[in-house]
């Protein structure tokens, strides 16, 4: 099964909580054992797994990154979102977790995050479910 899920991001810097809508792919799709692939289409934007039961660690997260690598700089690139394309290579485009019981075989504070690093913008996350 393949689906993706549209996503508004309202922030330059922002990182939206998917594991509800990643598991509803799950569910859809009646897998009960398999991998769900998730992709992000986008060179200014990434996905992470990463603590979601206290929102200060994506807000830490996005301090280090912006600390890191600062929207303005000395880049060459010149439509002024250097700093995006950094930090989503830094982040990755993809996560791939187990699905197991049918459901997502996440730890028990690890959540799916959207990571938006040029926005506000409309974006599309791509996930692939493969099993059983």
């Amino acid at each position: 099964m393949l689906k993706n899920i549209t996503v508004r991001t309202k922030s330059r810097n922002e990182f939206i909580d998917l594991t509800a809508d990643i598991q509803s792919v799950v569910d859809e799709s009646g897998t009960r054992s398999g991998i769900c692939c998730i992709y992000v289409p986008h060179t200014t934007a990434g996905v992470t797994v990463n603590e979601g039961a206290d929102p200060s660690v994506t807000r830490d997260i996005q301090h280090a990154l912006s600390r890191l690598v600062p929207h303005s700089g000395d880049y060459l690139h010149t439509e002024g979102n250097s700093d995006a394309h950094i930090k989503s290579t830094i982040v990755g485009s993809s996560q791939v977790i187990v699905i197991d019981a049918g459901k997502l075989l996440l730890g028990t504070w690890q959540s799916v995050f959207f990571c938006e690093f040029d926005g506000p913008r409309h974006r599309r996350v791509t996930v692939k479910i493969v099993g059983d």
